[in-house]
């Protein structure tokens, strides 16, 4: 079989899992699964304890209500048993919003799994085609979201100029989209612009209900949530941006004037919060600079991560923290057209030494492109060495670390070798909180 064929030690789930870890982030929704045995509780499990150990949301896990569909279900149709399954969740568990996935299996057959929502529609129960084949667990997220702008999201003529919604943050898929999305909340708050969140803490069913009244949509990745936006352009008339996830005083900067800009804050408010954020960065950040300084912490880093991290973490270790970026890897972008836009971002890096970019779904071939940027010496006893490095991705690479004989922090999905609440790396004291991660890891092991 051909390396091509298939994903080996993929970085997501199907578009089920997707839909799922999408709808735990949402406070008091119930998942119904229209799917074959072990698909809730296995996928469920997937984004419990891969993305930081984060839970199981409302109703997950071993609670998930699933149809749990068998071969006669299969052979003769199983929306009879969805209906059974619909009447006795709306009985038993209490939620504002019942949400109906459905798996490959059922898919296959052709039940009309949205027909059968559709009767239970004055009890809040809707119904989205999540099936596995439909794509990664980006795919599931705007299948869930926009379902939830076409069914839960009141269009509204009238719009709030500073009110915006955040796009393209996945629940679980980013461990750290809790403390990530408050952080963007208070900042955003700081220059007067109030953020629709969709998974924030305190976010309801009611909340997202009035969304529509939001005057711009601000889409954080490259590759998902811009269908949703798209949707809300349509039903809504609801223009959007596109942005990136905010990390370190440099992209947080830039968000922070790109979105000001777009919704028409004053330019010397927002100035003015930038200066104070960094002064806050700085006054930290300089506590540590001696240090260091005499201890040498610049390292040569490998980034190994999805396209939402991939540039912002790129830019925070080479323009921030002044370290050697020599590889960035990025696993979910196998597009050429959308890899060629994606690349436009990497002109903002200032480091002299400029990173190689390589789109790589296989996590094992990432040591290979290593290989092939490194300069190798072949006069010298240790020609290839690649010393001191420091490897930045997913769980999954930690085994390229151990290879490297680098340093190794988890940021991105999976991560199972550290637990996350609400710690955050988006804005000036994710920042902060990134750089003392990964320094932390140098001190540990001297």
């Amino acid at each position: 079989m051909s390396t091509s064929t298939f994903i080996e030690r993929p970085k997501s789930s199907c578009a089920l899992g997707g839909a799922l870890t999408t709808l735990a982030g949402l406070n008091r929704v119930v998942p119904i699964v229209h799917a074959a045995g072990g698909c809730a509780a296995g996928l469920s499990g997937v984004y419990s304890g891969a993305a930081g150990y984060r839970g199981i949301g409302y109703c997950g896990g071993n609670m998930m209500p699933t149809t749990n569909i068998a071969e006669n279900n299969v052979v003769f149709g199983g929306e009879e048993r969805l209906t059974e399954q619909i009447e006795n969740t709306l009985f038993a568990m209490s939620g504002d919003l019942y949400v109906v996935v459905t798996g490959c299996q059922v898919e296959i057959i052709g039940d009309d799994a949205k027909s059968v929502a559709k009767r239970y529609a004055d009890k809040n129960v809707i119904a989205v085609s999540t099936p596995g084949f439909l794509g990664n667990t980006l795919k599931g997220y705007d299948a869930v979201v926009n379902a939830l702008i076409e069914n839960v999201v009141k269009p509204s003529e009238l719009k709030d100029p500073k009110t915006v919604n955040i796009l393209g943050v996945v629940p679980g898929h980013d461990v750290f989209y809790r403390g990530n999305l408050e952080e963007i909340r208070r900042l955003l708050g700081l220059i007067g612009v109030k953020a629709n969140t969709f998974f924030g803490i305190t976010d309801t069913v009611a909340d997202i209900r009035e969304y529509g009244t939001a005057g711009l949509s601000v889409v954080l990745a490259p590759n998902v949530g811009v269908a949703p936006a798209e949707k809300l352009k349509q039903k809504n008339g609801t223009p959007y941006i596109l942005s990136e996830i905010p990390v370190g005083p440099s992209g947080t900067a830039d968000f922070l004037r790109q979105v000001g800009t777009a919704v028409g804050a004053e330019a010397a408010l927002v100035e003015s919060v930038i200066a104070s954020e960094a002064k806050y960065y700085y006054k930290y950040l300089n506590g540590i600079v001696d240090t260091y300084a005499d201890l040498d912490f610049q390292r040569i880093a490998v980034i190994s991560a999805d396209g939402y991290y991939s540039h912002a973490l790129t830019r925070f270790i080479a323009n921030d923290l002044g370290w050697i970026p020599l590889l960035t890897s990025i696993n979910d972008i196998p597009d050429e057209e959308d890899q060629l836009r994606y690349l436009q971002r990497f002109i903002d890096i200032t480091s002299e030494t400029r990173p190689k970019i390589v789109f790589e779904q296989q996590a094992g071939q990432i040591l290979k492109h290593i290989r092939n940027s490194w300069a190798l010496n072949h006069n010298e006893k240790y020609y290839d060495a690649l010393s001191p490095a420091y490897v930045i991705g997913s769980g999954i690479d930690s085994g390229l670390a151990e290879k490297l004989g680098a340093s190794f922090l988890a940021v991105a999905f999976p991560v199972s070798n550290r637990v996350v609440m609400n710690k955050h790396i988006a804005g000036f004291t994710g920042g902060l909180t990134l750089a003392e991660d990964l320094i932390s890891q140098l001190v540990a092991s001297r």
